[in-house]
């Protein structure tokens, strides 16, 4: 190649650089605006579906607030079936039944008596009583717990006293065997109540644990944290 097509190339190439150079912006950036495009449409598509997943979330936690009114509607019907029909005497007996037991534990037969004590009569009580739906375990559990948080027991003794509050057997053999209580430190207890009011021997105070359904170990543990 002579020097005067050497000159020639060189002559083309830098008039088709600057042509290059003087193309619009639109014209020199053509791989850039379907990239911005696509981010764009991205972005669109983005919000779009952070909108439908807003809607959705917004119409499952209206559901959701529904759903409890749903369940208390539903209990409110069942109620009105359930107590509709009363008359007076049984309406005003089972708010009684069912502000006692807000308040404390009772036996199926000691809230019978209670109402009775309240001038209803023996139907009204028992319809109060049987009408609600009271877990008489449980009750004797929390009438366990009222007492130990009063007064020491002996598990014997506790579950005498449940009898005694009307619990049947297997009521008060369910709260004194789930109250829970240390029987030792029981024993510790009562005998620290007894020489609060009087004295005793060694072999007197164990006795009187003894006396009070306290087991040979356990009122000797009580005797001895006591100073004997």
């Amino acid at each position: 190649m002579d020097e005067s097509q050497i000159e020639a190339k060189n002559a083309r190439s830098e008039e088709k650089a600057l042509k290059k150079a003087s193309r619009p912006w639109y014209a020199k950036k053509r791989f850039v605006i379907p990239i911005a495009l696509a981010a764009l449409i991205g972005l669109a598509s983005a919000m779009d579906s952070g909108t439908r997943d807003a809607s959705v979330s917004e119409t499952n936690a209206t559901s959701s607030s529904e759903e409890p009114t749903q369940a208390q509607e539903t209990t409110n019907e069942t109620e009105a079936q359930d107590f509709g029909s009363e008359t007076p005497g049984q309406k005003n007996a089972r708010g009684s039944a069912e502000s006692y037991l807000q308040f404390q534990a009772f036996s199926k037969l000691g809230l019978i008596d209670q109402l009775l004590f309240e001038d209803y009569s023996q139907a009204d009580s028992e319809y109060a009583v049987n009408i609600l739906k009271v877990d008489w375990k449980e009750q004797a559990l929390k009438k366990a717990e009222s007492y130990l948080g009063t007064m020491a027991f002996s598990k014997k003794g506790l579950l005498e006293q449940l009898q005694f509050e009307k619990f049947t057997e297997e009521e008060a053999d369910y709260g004194a065997s789930n109250v829970p209580a240390d029987w030792k430190e029981q024993a510790a207890l009562k005998a620290k109540s007894y020489l609060v009011s009087q004295s005793f021997s060694r072999q007197g105070l164990i006795d009187q644990l003894l006396f009070e359904g306290f087991s040979q170990a356990e009122a000797e543990y009580g005797v001895s944290q006591n100073g004997y």
